[in-house]
């Protein structure tokens, strides 16, 4: 038996939630969000909660049974909270901005990088050395996040890059002579 998809996903309130078949949509002040539930998993809703459970005692249902309630909980959860990841930018020279529909980086390359910013998306930057990537939808987010510390990864000598707020470098010496 799973561990977690036995627990029911809470709806807040202000967040309204359709179960049609095997689509699940989840609207909210942040947008809309949906989700198509493989056929062996069974969605439904008792009032302010979803109750996932497997259909049958097939392998692919019980595989599938967790995934399918944490997605349906990070689709809630995004639609009123949203998520948000935090990147800093260490290194002499280098800085984000945004200009329009685009996030512009100067990351010591012999030219600007542009990075179109994806719908839904919403990108921030207080200071010239810190970049908020925020939106609705977990996995969106996420990959947007590591598609911009991918231009430049921090580096274990001088740390010169783009690193997530949370994560740790840990630095090497250089040569000795």
């Amino acid at each position: 038996m799973s561990r977690i998809g036995k627990h029911p996903v809470p709806v807040p309130a202000g967040v309204d939630v359709q179960v049609n078949g095997q689509e699940v949509v989840a609207k909210g002040k942040l947008g809309s969000l949906s989700l198509r539930v493989i056929d062996e998993i069974e969605v439904t809703r008792d009032g302010n909660a979803l109750t996932v459970k497997p259909r049958s005692d097939s392998r692919r249902a019980r595989e599938n049974w967790a995934t399918a309630r944490t997605l349906i909980n990070n689709m809630v959860k995004g639609v009123s909270d949203g998520y948000s990841v935090n990147l800093e930018i260490n290194g002499v020279g280098y800085r984000a901005a945004v200009q329009g529909k685009e996030l512009v980086l100067a990351l010591g390359f012999s030219h600007d990088v542009r990075y179109a910013i994806p719908e839904g998306i919403a990108i921030k930057t207080d200071k010239p050395t810190a970049i908020t990537v925020s939106g609705a939808d977990k996995q969106k987010v996420g990959q947007v996040a590591a598609e911009i510390r991918a231009f430049r990864g921090p580096e274990p000598y001088k740390g010169k890059g783009i690193k997530y707020e949370t994560e740790v470098i840990f630095r090497k010496e250089g040569k000795k002579k």
